[in-house]
């Protein structure tokens, strides 16, 4: 028997297709169809999704789920169930693992996991560099037979201009994009916080922002000397935000992220030391995140993506000199970035449906982020003025190192589909 989902009455939003209109989906065995016959209609399983925005499953091309090696903070299906939870249908996974990434077989590894215990589409990454050391280049042609979608030494940035100019080559040789964490790290050792006002008043050790500045530079000249397309992971500077808006001008290829943190919170809010607000890259001035509003608004920067990074308790909760870099942010990262780009008046509805949809996923080749007819029905239904509480108690996320915790958001993702099939009902896993 198909599976026939019909959902009627929604606000349909789908900016691939520049749809924003009271409308129907329709979805037969998983695949969206343009309309069902009287039938089907019959059996179909009928959504009323009446005061609700009807949108393509979200994407999110930057996240750690620390499979394999690391699942005391996260694991395939915990990360896949909290992604689920923020209307995430597609997730790209970073390579930074125990082991790392840099072989076909941890790359089937990952992917025979996910077949077992992921309820939503999770892509991996391969390595640039052997063991992520810069020193040899990772088997790409090996690695893009084995699934990736892209190559990265995400939170290892290569500083040998050579060595990235090669591994730039090599992943272009094989039509892959090249995603960078963009860190000089001889300027970073030691580093806290951003390097500013606040460093000096908390007496940390400051993040110079010309570390991400120069290799940001770096790349934009190896884009255009070999032609491909390099993606600059969670940009969080204004000087960078002014180099790529250039670039961009002159057509070289290349593309940047920005993260729902970096552009809600500054370097102000570690001033009561606390670890939650620790991130790499740190957390930026006020000018720093005006100018990341701004390139979301113009086009400068492409898309949202968490860098959902997940730590236990225990790691966290220490010292802010000692505590380790990053956060989660799945959960809640539409309702955070609605609250930033939407409810602000910056941006429509549209418009930031579109920075965690389809624009993301086109830069990584997915077929994903669209509710285009003959594509897969990944879908979520969201209420962007339902107000609610962070409790990270209640995350699906086996960590619960967010800053958003306590705090209250406007935006909440009411259903979560994947294939046709519902795996989330705005309070549970169902899938």
């Amino acid at each position: 028997m198909s599976n026939i989902l019909w959902i009627t009455g929604g606000r349909v939003i789908d900016p691939a297709n520049k749809r924003d209109c009271i409308g129907e989906v329709y979805a037969i065995d998983g695949i969206i169809v343009k309309s069902l016959s009287q039938s089907q209609q019959k059996k179909a399983n009928k959504i009323d999704a009446t005061g609700l925005v009807v949108a393509p499953g979200l994407v999110d091309i930057h996240v750690h789920f620390r499979f394999p090696g690391q699942t005391h903070k996260e694991d395939i299906r915990s990360g896949s169930e909290a992604a689920a939870a923020g209307g995430f249908t597609s997730v790209v996974c970073m390579p930074n693992t125990s082991p790392v990434c840099d072989n076909a077989g941890t790359i089937q590894r990952i992917m025979d996991k996910v077949e077992r215990d992921s309820v939503i589409h999770i892509y991996p990454t391969g390595c640039l560099t052997m063991g992520m050391n810069a020193e040899e280049l990772a088997p790409t042609g090996q690695l893009k037979k084995a699934g990736i979608v892209a190559v990265t030494d995400d939170g290892k940035c290569v500083q040998s201009n050579e060595i990235m100019r090669r591994a730039v080559e090599y992943a272009h040789m094989f039509g892959l994009p090249i995603m960078d964490h963009c860190q000089d790290s001889s300027l970073t050792k030691g580093a806290v916080m951003n390097e500013g006002e606040w460093s000096l008043k908390l007496g940390l050790r400051g993040w110079p922002k010309a570390a991400e500045d120069i290799i940001v530079a770096r790349n934009v000249i190896l884009a255009r000397l070999t032609g491909a397309h390099i993606h600059m992971q969670h940009v969080s500077s204004a000087a960078s935000v002014d180099i790529l808006r250039a670039a961009k001008k002159r057509g070289i290829s290349v593309s940047a992220e920005a993260s729902p943190h970096h552009i809600e919170f500054t370097d102000a809010n570690l001033q009561g030391y606390d670890p939650m607000f620790k991130m790499n890259p740190p957390l930026g001035s006020a000018e720093d995140r005006a100018a990341l509003i701004e390139g979301l608004c113009d086009g400068t920067l492409q898309c949202i993506a968490t860098d959902h990074a997940p730590h236990s308790p225990n790691e966290k909760d220490c010292e802010l000199d000692r505590a380790p870099f990053g956060i989660i942010g799945l959960e809640n990262s539409l309702a955070s970035t609605l609250g930033t780009l939407y409810h602000s008046g910056r941006l429509s509805l549209s418009e930031v449906i579109a920075l965690m949809s389809h624009k993301g996923a086109e830069i990584c080749n997915l077929d994903a982020g669209t509710l285009s007819i003959g594509k897969i029905a990944d879908i979520c239904l969201i209420d962007p003025d339902e107000e609610w509480t962070v409790q990270t108690d209640k995350f699906f996320s086996r960590s619960k190192n967010c800053p958003w915790q306590g705090r209250v958001l406007k935006g909440r993702v009411k259903a979560t589909y994947v294939n046709g099939k519902q795996v989330f009902d705005g309070a549970v896993i169902t899938g």
